[in-house]
């Protein structure tokens, strides 16, 4: 636990530079935009594919059982975001929101960066197979929570070729031809590439949190309860349900760290969309983001 506190606090020392570097007007709205279009579309595919150019080449026998593990985890979600917002709100407008917040977490853009950094570059390949259901059920489940509207429900094909999952893949086929000897004048660009994810995403985290509004920051008691089923319960009980039905160890230990992850993104981008609960959205990002600093050490002792 010491090492992956230590990893993670490295992690937020990071986020602050990117706060600070914002109230120095290093950073601001218009270049934390252009630098997140930067990490989504060029350097975290980059990343992704880097990935299975290291020392450690993955196992293309756990593909298939890395994807059965993450559709089972979102039905899980998709369980909990039906049921567990009754308990955490009383106000039926929001349960939807406290769904979405319940069943997404930010995988994509902290997932990687944390996952390589506790697991090791190689993981990074298993996680962004764990990040292709995130994606179907996001696009789906997830615009109906947030609009309360299942007409809202839109998944364009082009979803299924974003850079990232276009790298993932490659990284499969890779993977799965076997091909373990990339020439070091492809494979070292890719990872020089791929080094500047992690950085950059911490940077803007901390640079968004830094635009935020004090009352936006620090959330109510729904919030609070919402973020301990978010950081610790579901991920532990996910964890104890997929040991117990007999999965690679390691895929559900990968699964797990993602799972533990804070709201994503994708939340608040959805509430601008639907013109509802962006500021509780905001508040469930932020609390969840600072908090899982000191959660997801606690959920690695589970491995």
């Amino acid at each position: 636990m010491n090492n992956v506190m230590t990893q993670m606090l490295i992690l937020f020392i990071l986020v602050i530079a990117g706060y600070v570097a914002n109230k120095c007007r290093l950073m601001d709205a218009t270049f934390d935009k252009k630098l997140s279009n930067f990490v989504i579309n060029l350097s975290c595919p980059c990343l992704i594919l880097s990935s299975v150019m290291g020392d450690t080449f993955p196992d293309k026998n756990l593909i298939l059982p890395v994807l059965v593990v993450g559709f089972i985890t979102y039905v899980l979600f998709t369980i909990a975001a039906i049921f567990l917002p009754r308990i955490i709100t009383s106000k039926v407008e929001n349960r939807g929101l406290y769904g979405f917040m319940l069943a997404f977490g930010n995988v994509g853009f902290i997932g990687y960066p944390v996952t390589a950094s506790i697991f090791g570059d190689s993981a990074v390949f298993y996680a962004s197979l764990l990040n292709f259901p995130n994606t179907v059920f996001i696009f789906t489940l997830g615009s109906m929570l947030i609009s309360g509207d299942k007409d809202s429900i839109h998944l364009h094909w082009r979803t299924f070729f974003c850079p990232g999952l276009v790298a993932s893949y490659l990284s499969m086929l890779i993977v799965f031809l076997g091909w373990d000897n990339v020439p070091t004048i492809i494979s070292t660009p890719l990872q020089f590439l791929g080094n500047i994810t992690v950085p950059a995403a911490l940077l803007i985290i901390g640079s968004s949190m830094a635009q935020m509004p004090l009352k936006e920051m620090l959330g109510n008691r729904s919030i609070y309860l919402m973020s301990v089923f978010r950081l610790l319960i579901l991920p532990a009980l996910f964890w104890v349900i997929l040991v117990f039905m007999g999965f690679n160890r390691t895929v559900v230990d990968i699964n797990t760290v993602l799972a533990a992850m804070p709201v994503a993104t994708y939340g608040t981008m959805f509430c601008i969309k639907y013109g509802h609960g962006e500021a509780l959205m905001t508040e469930g990002t932020f609390v969840t983001t600072v908090l899982s600093i000191f959660t997801i050490p606690i959920i690695t002792m589970l491995f």
